[in-house]
């Protein structure tokens, strides 16, 4: 196998310079590389496939590349849709057919190529021209093209665990030949969890962190307070309008309509540290009082809507206070979802049921024009019924069979509106038995 730091330049850092030149090496992943697993049999025996590797920033995508490379001594040849074309993709291609072996090109960011620019790599993943090796850290099915999927096998990598962070910062500080060794760094216990935990499940990140540690530290000694200071302005991962934004926009939603205050108010809490929008989040708690709330507790939009006033009038971080307050309430509330499900049913409705007149009766009549056409005719105003109700009155068009769309759930002030509604219903088929 070839040396995989043969053509290193004369400066790398300290993550390059660490990454592994054997599969055992590798920290994390083991749901993919442990012994009998598909890709680590793929790799040892040489019976490779074009395949995506999907997972967060520093979880070994590019490390896997090269690895496989290096196992089956292939030529590599790598790529970032970040600043390449469809000329660079050709000029690969023609590199890769000049070769006697197996070439793996190795596209980072694929994601970001366009639609055309991705159908670049089809046929020379059929013919075998190349064996394709794409990264990315979004959602594959809503970021690459069908043609691409269905030639190519897609391998989830899992963010970074802590214990195997902590390995690899040990790996980092006595490794003499690669990492800092040499050094002799001193790093206590709890200073290593707090890069451990500031490195967020990405190993790049802690070994960048650890290199400009090792510059700072004094007389060897990294202590709680410098890492402090160097991982002081990290985010929590957090690609907005990316795959993580939805998967925590719907974890805050799910955990307010489960009932979990405690839950919902980590996930808002997640969102407004890794940078998402307050206003974004204010609209989305608007929606959830009417979705997951709605009458069973009318209290519940009203204090979304004054917190997305609030945040307006004082911003951050002062207002989101004010939206921590909708989501905990709207969390506790009685949880109905019946005036979702009735205006979904009612929409239905109304595109299928195509352009149907309103019956005469229901329409104003402001000219005798209209009188003579029979418009309100026969219109009974409902205050001057009994009790204010109007039984038997159809207010459905002509030929459309009337529907009971709104079914009030048994939980808070719905109630009180489902007897209400009961008795109104029970009233209204009483008449038509009446006249029937």
């Amino acid at each position: 196998m070839n040396d995989l730091f043969s053509n290193a330049p004369a400066y790398q850092p300290l993550a390059d310079r660490m990454r592994p030149q054997r599969l055992e090496q590798v920290v994390g992943q083991q749901h993919l590389l442990a012994q009998d697993k598909p890709l680590r049999c793929a790799i040892e025996s040489g019976r490779l496939h074009s395949m995506l590797f999907w997972g967060p920033p520093g979880t070994g995508k590019t490390t896997l590349a090269r690895l496989i490379a290096h196992y089956v001594n292939a030529q590599f040849l790598s790529l970032s849709a970040v600043l390449s074309g469809v000329k660079d993709i050709r000029a690969a291609v023609d590199q890769a057919r000049m070769h006697d072996g197996i070439s793996i090109l190795f596209v980072d960011e694929v994601h970001r190529f366009n639609k055309s620019q991705q159908d670049a790599f089809l046929p020379h993943i059929e013919d075998g021209t190349v064996v394709f090796v794409g990264a990315t850290t979004e959602n594959p099915s809503f970021e690459l093209n069908n043609a691409l999927l269905s030639r190519t096998r897609t391998y989830l990598l899992k963010s970074i665990g802590e214990d195997d962070l902590h390995k690899l910062l040990d790996y980092a500080l006595g490794d003499s030949e690669r990492g800092l060794g040499q050094l002799g760094l001193q790093l206590s216990v709890s200073a290593s969890e707090l890069l451990v935990k500031a490195a967020d499940g990405d190993a790049r990140r802690l070994l960048g962190f650890v290199e400009i540690l090792a510059d700072l530290a004094e007389d060897g000694v990294i202590g709680d307070d410098l890492v402090r200071e160097v991982v002081s302005h990290g985010r929590r991962r957090f690609d907005n309008k990316g795959d993580i934004f939805y998967q925590q926009i719907s974890a805050l939603h799910k955990s307010v309509r489960g009932s979990d205050p405690d839950a919902a108010l980590y996930w808002l809490c997640r969102m407004l540290d890794g940078g998402c929008d307050p206003h974004y989040i204010a609209r989305r708690v608007l929606r959830m009082a009417s979705e997951d709330i709605g009458n069973a507790d009318p209290r519940a939009l009203e204090l979304a809507l004054n917190a997305s006033a609030v945040y307006e009038r004082l911003g951050s971080p002062e207002g989101e206070l004010a939206l921590a307050q909708a989501v905990l309430y709207l969390a506790c509330a009685a949880k109905s979802n019946a005036v979702y499900t009735a205006f979904s049913r009612a929409l239905d409705d109304a595109r299928s049921t195509g352009s149907l007149e309103v019956p005469p009766q229901l329409c104003n009549a402001p000219t005798s024009l209209m009188k003579e056409l029979g418009y309100a005719e026969n219109y009974r105003y409902a205050h001057d019924e009994a009790d204010g109700f109007a039984a038997g009155e159809v207010y459905f068009p002509q030929g459309m069979q009337a529907r009971e769309y709104y079914q009030p759930v048994d939980r808070g002030l719905e109630t009180r509106i489902a007897e209400k509604l009961q008795h109104l219903r029970r009233l209204n088929r009483e008449h038509g038995e009446g006249n029937a």
